[in-house]
């Protein structure tokens, strides 16, 4: 069973950061992949605990996409989409 998808408000503005073919695809296939298989990313532990991430490259770059699960409700909640670099730190602001 497909999980339903929900979006932190910053998100939009983090997919403006991207470069338009990645978020192409993470359209066309990422999140598809996320919903359909939301366990499928790594558990983050620590400060992060709760929070999963999802790794993909597009041309040579890494990105990350950050989501929690509620599976009671199938509930995806993507939190942050972004670049690797320096992904963790903001996503740490970004929760506290």
């Amino acid at each position: 069973m497909s999980y339903k998808d929900a979006y932190h408000p910053r998100v939009k503005a983090d997919l403006k950061k991207l470069d338009k073919p990645a978020v192409k695809e993470i359209h066309s296939i990422h999140l598809d992949i996320l919903l359909d298989n939301p366990f499928t990313g790594e558990c983050l532990y620590g400060d992060l605990e709760g929070v999963f991430s999802y790794h993909f490259r597009k041309n040579k770059v890494d990105y990350r996409i950050a989501y929690t699960v509620d599976d009671e409700r199938k509930i995806v909640y993507i939190i942050m989409i972004g670049k690797r670099e320096n992904f963790y730190e903001v996503l740490k602001r970004r929760l506290s």
